[in-house]
């Protein structure tokens, strides 16, 4: 089963330093059925002003991916850990009880637009503090259990693909278990299953799927996306 959810029903906030499209319960934003979806917690849009910041604050233990769609940012944790992320890049911050973590737009006259992820995290798994990798296109796998394929190690059972296809073109894939997101960033998408359902996505827009063991992606428009393998 598909259900879409749109980038209009989606929660938003307009800060001035700060533009935000929430999928899920975030902040001033909060829909008690829409708390996260298996073990994704949070998946939001930001654009944050020249120069804007995020302040040092803790996290429950999540592992946190950030996709850096527009401009630079700096990251840095109370440890001492710190990072620079272009557009193009993804990184993957594994958060601790009782460290802090902030983000600073380092431009002073552009924007710095991104996509960022919560994941619940294993108590038991520990990872690096900071992972980064490039993301280069096609159907690209960036985020798994055990890091396959060079991508990004999580503390979950969770696998993340980067989608970008031309219009026209098809990707299939075979998920894990009973439920996935797919999200587009920018682009129109059919979404398919097996049972010959159809869902139209904008950009923007987001689906839940539920319930199917293959999911096939026929862009109709240039399409980037990401789709969220959840299987627990």
């Amino acid at each position: 089963m598909i259900t879409t959810r749109t980038a209009k029903q989606c929660g938003q906030a307009d800060f001035g330093w700060l533009q935000a499209r929430y999928t899920f319960s975030f902040g001033h934003y909060f829909d008690p059925k829409l708390l996260g979806y298996a073990s994704l917690r949070v998946l939001n849009q930001e654009v944050l002003a020249p120069g804007a910041s995020f302040q040092p604050r803790t996290y429950p233990k999540v592992d946190i991916l950030n996709l850096i769609l527009e401009g630079e940012a700096e990251y840095r944790d109370s440890e001492g850990n710190h990072v620079q992320a272009k557009a193009g890049d993804a990184l993957l911050i594994s958060t601790q009880p009782g460290v802090s973590y902030s983000e600073h737009n380092l431009s002073k006259d552009k924007t710095l637009t991104r996509m960022q992820l919560w994941l619940d995290a294993c108590p038991q798994r520990e990872n690096p503090a900071l992972q980064m990798l490039k993301l280069n296109g096609s159907q690209q796998l960036i985020a798994t259990p055990d890091g396959a394929q060079a991508s990004l190690q999580l503390r979950q059972q969770v696998w993340i693909y980067h989608i970008e296809l031309q219009k026209g073109e098809k990707a299939s894939f075979r998920l894990h278990g009973p439920s996935a997101y797919l999200q587009s960033i920018h682009g129109s998408v059919h979404a398919q299953t097996e049972k010959e359902e159809k869902e139209a996505l904008t950009c923007g827009d987001g689906a839940f799927i539920r319930d199917e063991a293959h999911l096939t992606l026929v862009a109709e428009s240039p399409l980037r996306a990401l789709l969220i393998d959840l299987p627990v």
